[in-house]
């Protein structure tokens, strides 16, 4: 087949590496880190299952009223569906409850979309665990680079999601790549997969948090629907990336378009620089997270010695964390649920304290977010905050905190880590599938295929005590 006109220059260098790109060129680093963030990643897609959490119920029952050819697995929704609607299912719980690796540069939740599309190619083409891995790591280094060149907070400025854009671009190479694409049908994939690719912050405006994961499922949906088409010899744009109407115009005032192929195949910033999260929220309150809790340690702080909190964020993020109807993006909220009940977790996003805990409620209305330009120096790089607490016998405590614990520079520990998994996918599953699953997920590297990793996932909740 040919196309109307050849790739230029940009285009086509993404496109041919990506076709060109095997298992065996991931190293072994990367591999490794890829499978620590799949583990963390599945226990927050699998705690998404959770009956009691609207949104995993909600998109759960909309794929099954859709139907389809049962080849990919809804987790826990114990039936199979359409490789895209479960894409779009389990990209959506992949970022419901907030808790899954994220990359604090480039502003995005990779994970929660790459593990969702690759498991439903895996199903569908039979792939190899290690492959499955592998589609993961691509789609995560595209993603960020496809973030990267557009420019994450030029994405903020204009009202787009930097995950849900980017994210198409990405579930559509982790895709591609299970397929095994090549140059040619790459090309369309990435066109198809610009012509798709959207997701507003308009989500900020529903405190339901079932829009804002759906951005996640959407940009699975589309990767694989693009995928899927290109396979098909579905016509695409072929300059995506380099002229006309191109990704880079159409959501940036200011890209870096080079970013895009910079050291490609030899960096693979994409995987190795992503964060794992401590906390169920957005991630940009983490460090005052970090920072409170450290003071409530080192003072031994009472919630009811607090008259006030004041939050210093950098100008370019206030937006999404001062006053957002999200409880998982509110720094008031957030904050306050922290001091009151000493730990912040997956239920707080779908339970809204405030409205059953007066001292949250009484510590919100205490909670104030201040725009800092010193701070925004470092933004998007560093979520830098300080923290100020003014108590009602006239101390005022202080802590600044740049990096959060989970980023590459402040890892958390094994056993927190073991911990988190266990709390995650216990919330849903008996000890003894919790112990199967991690076992199955330890064992992709080396598995012919991913089925035993899937049938633990696609199984319904355990009964809880």
């Amino acid at each position: 087949m040919s196309t109307a006109a050849s790739p230029s220059e940009r285009t086509g260098a993404f496109a041919g590496f990506l076709a060109s790109v095997t298992t065996g060129n991931i190293p072994e680093t990367v591999a490794a880190q890829t499978l620590a963030v799949v583990r963390d990643g599945t226990a927050a897609l699998l705690a998404a299952a959770n009956p009691a959490y609207s949104t995993g119920q909600r998109i759960t029952r909309f794929v099954r009223e859709q139907g389809g050819t049962p080849e990919a697995s809804v987790v826990g929704g114990g039936f199979r569906t359409s490789v895209v609607n479960a894409a779009l299912a389990n990209g959506t719980m992949g970022y419901a409850c907030d808790v899954e690796p994220h990359h604090p540069e480039a502003i995005l939740h990779p994970i929660a979309i790459m593990v969702p599309t690759a498991l439903a190619l895996a199903e569908k083409t039979g792939a190899s665990g290690r492959d499955f891995l592998a589609a993961v790591a691509i789609g995560c280094e595209v993603e960020y680079r496809v973030s990267m060149a557009i420019g994450p907070v030029e994405l903020y400025n204009l009202g787009f999601h930097p995950s849900a854009v980017a994210g198409c671009f990405g579930a559509t190479a982790c895709a591609a790549f299970l397929l095994k694409l090549n140059r040619e049908a790459m090309v369309r994939a990435l066109g198809l997969a610009g012509c798709q690719a959207s997701g507003m912050m308009a989500w900020e405006s529903d405190p339901t948090e079932n829009s804002r994961p759906f951005q996640m499922g959407m940009a699975a949906r589309n990767g694989v629907t693009a995928a899927l088409l290109a396979q098909g010899e579905f016509g695409g744009p072929t300059h995506i990336f380099d002229h006309g109407h191109t990704v880079f115009r159409a959501f940036s005032r200011n890209p870096k378009p080079e970013l895009l192929t910079k050291d490609l195949g030899r960096e693979w910033a994409g995987i190795s620089e992503l964060a794992i999260k401590p906390y169920s929220t957005v991630s940009f309150l983490h460090p005052a997270l970090d920072a409170l809790f450290a003071l409530v340690d080192e003072t031994k702080l009472k919630a009811s010695e607090i008259h006030e909190v004041r939050l210093r964020f950098p100008r370019s993020g206030v937006h999404c964390v001062d006053g957002n109807p999200l409880k998982s993006h509110c720094a008031q909220y957030v904050l306050a649920v922290a001091l009151a009940r000493g730990v912040i977790d997956v239920a707080d996003l779908f339970i809204d304290r405030r409205e059953t805990d007066k001292a949250v409620a009484d510590l919100a209305a205490r909670v104030t977010v201040i725009h800092d330009d010193e701070l925004d120096k470092l933004f998007p790089d560093f979520y830098a905050s300080i923290l100020e607490i003014d108590t009602h016998d006239g101390r005022t405590l202080h802590k600044r905190q740049d990096i959060a614990r989970g980023y590459p520079e402040a890892p958390m520990s094994h056993s927190e880590l073991d911990a988190k998994f266990d709390r995650l996918a216990g919330s849903v599953a008996a000890p003894a599938r919790v112990k199967t699953l991690r076992a199955a997920i330890d064992a992709l590297p080396g598995a012919a295929t991913v089925a035993s990793f899937a049938d633990l996932l696609r199984a319904t909740p355990d009964a809880r005590p």
